[in-house]
């Protein structure tokens, strides 16, 4: 009779085995997913070099258009949701770029252990060819992995810092707004 904990390893051998493809997968998107970010990234940083914010020129248009729109207190609600609707949004493309921080190295790491539990096996057997293999790609992904934590964090402390100054652009502009509008109402 068979032992039960031979058939949970054997279970959990290929059910480990089975997740080297989607990792492998996932991580080659990563790659794409990174120098799609690092373009967006130097594209704002010519844009900022310009003098260009996008953030802060969508703000101004918009609290242009709330201003034909609203007059005092239903003004000053619709810049503060204008303000949180921004802020929103950089946090989202913020979020977007430190994800990779962090699942980068960590689906390196499932794509090292993966095919060492392989090579391991193989090497019991004798089978040096199968293992080397398994080695070369359990190596790769590492490397790989590790990569795109490092390069995703070296962009997500260039975004951070400018979705401080581009924060403080904005609040600087609706705190001018709401001072004309409570200045307009005591002339009142």
């Amino acid at each position: 009779m068979t032992n039960p904990f031979y058939l949970l390893e054997g279970f959990l051998f290929i059910l480990a085995e089975s997740l080297l493809y989607p990792v492998l997968l996932t991580l080659t998107f990563l790659i794409f997913y990174l120098v799609y970010q690092s373009g967006k990234i130097l594209r704002e940083y010519f844009e900022r070099r310009e003098g260009r914010n996008f953030y802060v020129e969508f703000f101004e248009a918009e609290l242009k258009k709330l201003e034909e729109k609203f007059q005092g207190e239903a003004l000053l609600i619709e810049v503060s949701l204008l303000v949180d609707r921004v802020e929103l949004s950089l946090l989202k493309g913020l979020d977007r770029v430190r994800v990779m921080v962090r699942l980068g190295p960590a689906l390196g790491l499932l794509g090292t252990l993966i095919p060492m539990g392989v090579a391991l096996s193989e090497l019991a057997k004798g089978n040096l060819g199968v293992m080397a293999e398994r080695m070369v790609t359990a190596f790769t992904t590492a490397i790989i992995g590790l990569s795109i934590g490092a390069l995703s964090y070296l962009l997500s402390i260039t975004k951070e810092r400018w979705n401080k100054e581009t924060l403080s652009k904005i609040y600087y502009l609706a705190e001018r707004e709401r001072i004309k509008i409570s200045s307009s109402e005591v002339e009142r």
